[in-house]
């Protein structure tokens, strides 16, 4: 699953580079219709989560996974055939919802399997993730060296095989056991109620609130800071991409130690107390920037970027282990695809949050950290009580002894 990993983001960082390009020289839309695609994709594929994650619990997780990874291909292969506007956008959108659905039935795979070493397998992940976009990205800079429409075309066929590869691969993996699905005998006890969806929890509901506001670190880097950049700092405008370098380096170097601190249910959520510092901090440094000269901008925009990666990683921990723990093992694939939902809203509402601070100024960047950083502190308010009441996190017999 880790080798599928790094194939799926190898492609993904072929295409995702360069999608706007490509449809804006291959395609020949228009910015309007580009913005619209773009909208409508991530609006369709927020459904993608809460569906795969419901499919996993009632049919075995590698055919759900080989389905959408084929679904994905399928999506691919047919943007490079599409000639008609209303094809990219129905396209665009299949792509999007299976690449949502993708994301937490691997998760959800990795759950099932690696049971209380989840954690440290959800930092190697990550690890290999980004190393993935990087090749990728780097391959398709190269790529564009050519500037032709075959190159562009080139590109989003090597996502489309990627995708292929991917199923291909799942294909070796077997299926882990599940407490959703079992078999019964005429001697089994039937449970006389259901247990309570997600839909009706308003304790992980509100947990899942909470995680749409603490993945706006993800628009700091795409949105935030190349903008601020631009129009109010002091640094150059070659310091965005490097920056952006600086998030992916720091990942792949430092996710897998940072991983150790969140071992535990319990170290995840106390994790939530340095998260709520380093989003403050970040906020603060971004404020600041504004008001130096080049040099000090510029170190203290490098201080913003290190502490919202730092944060990305320790919430990228404490949000893999918090979302199982406070799922109950029987309905694990429906209540992760829920909480998938705030990563996607967060695409829409990234954007919104950070082009508002930098509308406000460095107040709005302040006002944006701190409002995080209290979220923080909610969360890890919220989430005690059902941790403490039922440590659902690693039971006396773990997921994978089954």
């Amino acid at each position: 699953m880790l080798a599928i990993a790094l194939v799926d983001r190898i492609g993904s960082g072929l295409w995702a580079s360069v999608s706007v390009l490509y449809f804006t020289y291959v395609s020949g839309l228009s910015v309007a219709q580009i913005g619209t695609l773009a909208a409508t994709a991530g609006a369709i594929g927020i459904a993608g989560a809460p569906i795969g994650g419901h499919l996993a619990d009632r049919f075995p997780l590698t055919r759900v996974l080989i389905t959408v990874q084929l679904l994905r291909a399928l999506a691919s292969f047919a943007l490079l055939a599409a000639d008609h506007y209303a094809l990219l956008l129905v396209c665009s959108a299949v792509g999007g919802l299976g690449d949502r659905a993708s994301s937490v039935l691997t998760r959800l795979y990795a759950t099932r399997i690696a049971g209380p070493d989840r954690v440290r397998y959800q930092a190697v992940h990550r690890t290999l993730a980004n190393a993935g976009w990087a090749v990728g990205g780097l391959a398709a800079a190269a790529a564009l060296t050519l500037g032709t429409t075959t190159a562009y075309q080139g590109l989003l066929a090597g996502d489309a095989l990627s995708f292929v590869a991917s199923a291909l691969l799942t294909l070796r993996c077997a299926e882990p056991p599940s407490r959703a699905r079992t078999v019964t005998d005429s001697t089994a006890t039937t449970p006389t109620t259901k247990p309570t969806g997600p839909w009706r929890d308003r304790t992980y509901l509100a947990y899942v609130a909470t995680e749409t506001v603490l993945f706006l670190d993800d628009a700091v880097f795409k949105v935030g800071l190349p903008l601020w950049i631009a129009h109010a700092s002091h640094a150059p405008h070659g310091l965005a991409p490097l920056l952006l370098v600086l998030n992916n380096v720091m990942v792949v170097a430092l996710q897998v130690p940072l991983a150790r601190f969140g071992a535990t249910t319990a170290a995840a959520r106390a994790l939530l107390i340095p998260l709520s510092a380093a989003f403050a901090l970040g906020g603060a440094t971004m404020a600041l920037s504004a008001t130096g000269s080049t040099v000090t901008s510029t170190l203290l925009l490098t201080a913003a970027a290190v502490a919202f990666t730092l944060a990305e990683m320790l919430h990228a921990t404490v949000s893999w282990e918090l979302s199982v723990a406070l799922a109950p093992e029987t309905a694990q694939g429906t209540y992760l695809g829920v909480h998938g939902l705030a990563q996607s809203a967060q695409r829409s509402l990234g954007p919104l949050a950070v082009t508002a601070a930098i509308t406000t100024g460095p107040l709005g960047w302040a006002a944006f950290g701190t409002v995080i950083a209290l979220t923080c502190i909610v969360q890890h308010r919220l989430v005690r009580e059902r941790l403490t009441r039922s440590p659902l996190s690693v039971g006396p017999v773990t997921v994978s002894e089954h």
